[in-house]
């Protein structure tokens, strides 16, 4: 493999510096990072996409608690755009966004704590990973497609940025062909395994994944939508994929930070993402299908085990990569590095059928967990 360039941590300390503050949709902190994105992209190469230079600024309604009813302050946002002309048909847009937490408060998993929330994982390396896409693609032969590079911002508020994106000129006077999203890429483990989402909103997908030469372990999903950015393409018709390599403790926490991020690890999927484009450089338009979308028909979930699931493990069940004190899991007896095979009458074989299994219970309900731990398989009683 060549070697890791030494830009990727140079982009991750900067926007997961304290300077900026956790980068919150508004701030002083999300101007900074914007412009840092800006000028690595003029140094890239790029060309000015935003409908005002390289900033496409959009309005919002910042409330302390983004899910509720009402308006709030008005504010202003803005999503950074960087083109690649080849002179093609056809435009693929890669795409990460910038924007964190700030200070914690609504969304942070330490919701008493006022510390800066500085998202190196989220998503500083989706950031860092959709640069070096740049790079490589500057000096690549796949010149069927031109590039939009879009850092978004607004997606820790509900996709803001992607759905003014989507509904604006910079979309509707391009051919879209399809989107690639990069969030939290930068906990890439030993197992090697990325979750890919989406691969079930084009035929395409599956054969050119399966033709790239990689030694990362593709745990693919097939639904289009996501709480991820790659989401308000999927609901505009477009084939998305989101490469993901996975939940940890830190996630929506203060100890997000750089010194944790696998360098080398974003360079592998920003590298693999390239190879996936020059796979498609051939294959012309790809088609859009609908998935099952299980997000779509599930009423919001009435309880919670209190674990942070781990989304890219394989080899059947759902391994458990945190549980938190004083939750029903831990109550139960679950440890990090359970592996969840069976939550009441559900058989648990992945992600999906661990979220049906939680779908169907109610607080009050006593349920059995059946895991696996090491060699042993144990059952637990479950008080929700």
């Amino acid at each position: 493999m060549d070697a890791v360039p030494q830009s990727i941590q140079v982009d991750v300390v900067y926007l997961a510096s304290d300077l900026l503050e956790g980068r919150k949709t508004g701030t002083h902190g999300e101007e900074l990072a914007s412009n840092y994105i800006a000028d690595r992209f003029k140094a890239l190469g790029l060309s000015e996409a935003g409908s005002d230079g390289w900033f496409q600024p959009f309005p919002f309604s910042m409330s302390e608690n983004p899910h509720a009813t009402g308006s709030g302050e008005s504010r202003m946002g803005r999503n950074v755009v960087g083109f690649l002309d080849n002179g093609a048909g056809t435009t693929v847009i890669i795409g990460a966004h910038f924007d964190h937490l700030g200070y914690g408060g609504a969304g942070s998993r330490e919701p008493d704590t006022n510390a800066i929330h500085n998202g190196a994982d989220d998503n500083a390396s989706g950031v860092a990973g959709l640069l070096e896409i740049a790079r490589q693609l500057l000096a690549s032969g796949a010149r069927n497609n031109n590039y939009l590079f879009v850092a978004f911002s607004g997606e820790e508020l509900g996709l803001i940025g992607s759905k003014f994106f989507v509904s604006s000129t910079l979309r509707s006077d391009r051919k879209i062909n399809y989107m690639i999203n990069l969030d939290m890429v930068g906990r890439l483990g030993e197992s090697r395994a990325i979750a890919i989402n989406g691969t079930g909103t084009s035929p395409s997908w599956d054969a050119a994944l399966d033709a790239v030469e990689t030694d990362l372990v593709l745990n693919k999903h097939e639904s289009g939508l996501g709480p991820s950015d790659h989401a308000s393409f999927y609901l505009d018709d477009t084939p998305v994929i989101h490469l993901f390599t996975g939940q940890h403790e830190d996630y929506h926490k203060s100890g997000d930070d750089s010194q944790l991020i696998n360098y080398e690890g974003i360079f592998r999927v920003a590298s693999f993402s390239v190879d996936l484009i020059e796979e498609l450089n051939s294959n012309g338009a790809l088609s859009f299908e609908k998935t099952v979308d299980v997000s779509q028909t599930r009423t919001a979930f009435k309880v919670s085990l209190g674990v942070m699931p781990d989304y890219v493990s394989s080899g059947g069940g759902v391994r458990l990569d945190a549980v938190m004190d004083g939750r029903p899991g831990a109550s139960a007896g679950l440890e990090k590095g359970d592996i969840v095979i069976k939550l009441g009458d559900v058989d648990v074989t992945d992600i999906n059928t661990y979220m049906e299994a939680l779908s169907k219970l109610s607080d009050g309900d006593v349920v059995t967990i059946v895991i696996r731990r090491g060699d042993e398989t144990i059952e637990k009683t479950v008080h929700f």
